[in-house]
């Protein structure tokens, strides 16, 4: 009989594929957009699915990228680019399914980040830090390349590294409680959750005001002189008399 420690890591692990496969597609259908060839579909699609946890590996210094060493995952990235390559990915049933996945994706990867890091033995910050990074680094490194603005960085953007920092939170929290895979459940389904919310009421965090700050009390006058010089000519010019212009 398999215990509850092992379902939620089994589940999970099946969350983080499919969200990696369902990225690698969202890079696939970008690299087809771009008129690319297969290269660049497989380069789009490993950034997007796998680009947050190997740059979270490479800080951490604690061991090779996990993409590099399981290999399900880079392969799972693969395939997603061969078929998006291969089939235009698009249609209302991609339009529907994909932020569902992809919201239980940055879930997933928020909470593997912030414990995978807490586990090292770093410190709260870097957790939800690192955390954040591996749900939201590889998008931000897939839109530099394609040389956008990262969507994480909000514009017409709804609620999605905010997502990522409270997942991340909540994982630091119940590590601290020493239930760290109820952790894992709990923060996989906040993200998603506050993602998915985000989406359909359309939540964005504000944005820089509009108005400029002036200073206060302050107040230069505008220069007068030539305006002066004007009406202190007009008399002068009163007073002399016009040239006399008749003949003699």
């Amino acid at each position: 009989m398999i215990g509850p420690d092992i379902a939620i890591s089994e589940s999970l692990r099946w969350i983080d594929l499919t969200g990696v496969a369902a990225n690698a597609l969202l890079g696939g259908v970008l690299a087809r957009a771009e008129r690319l060839d297969p290269v660049g579909f497989g380069v789009l699609a490993i950034l997007s699915g796998l680009g947050g946890g190997m740059i979270r590996d490479t800080l951490l210094q604690h061991g090779p990228p996990i993409a590099l060493t399981d290999y399900p995952y880079i392969l799972t990235a693969l395939a997603g680019a061969m078929v998006a390559f291969l089939l235009p990915v698009e249609g209302r049933l991609w339009d529907r399914a994909f932020p569902y996945v992809d919201a239980l994706a940055l879930g997933c990867w928020a909470a593997a980040g912030a414990q995978k890091t807490l586990v090292v033995g770093l410190g709260w910050m870097a957790a939800v830090l690192l955390g954040t990074i591996t749900a939201v680094g590889g998008g931000m490194v897939r839109d530099v390349v394609l040389r956008r603005i990262p969507a994480v960085f909000g514009g017409n953007n709804t609620l999605y590294a905010t997502s990522a920092l409270l997942a991340s939170g909540v994982m630091v929290v119940f590590y601290r409680l020493g239930q760290s895979n109820l952790g894992l459940a709990a923060s996989t389904l906040v993200g998603a959750g506050l993602t998915l919310a985000a989406g359909w009421r359309g939540w964005h965090l504000p944005g820089a005001p509009a108005w400029k700050p002036g200073l206060v009390g302050l107040r230069y006058p505008r220069p007068r002189w030539r305006r002066d010089n004007r009406q202190s000519a007009a008399p002068a010019e009163e007073d002399e008399a016009p040239p006399d212009r008749r003949s003699p």
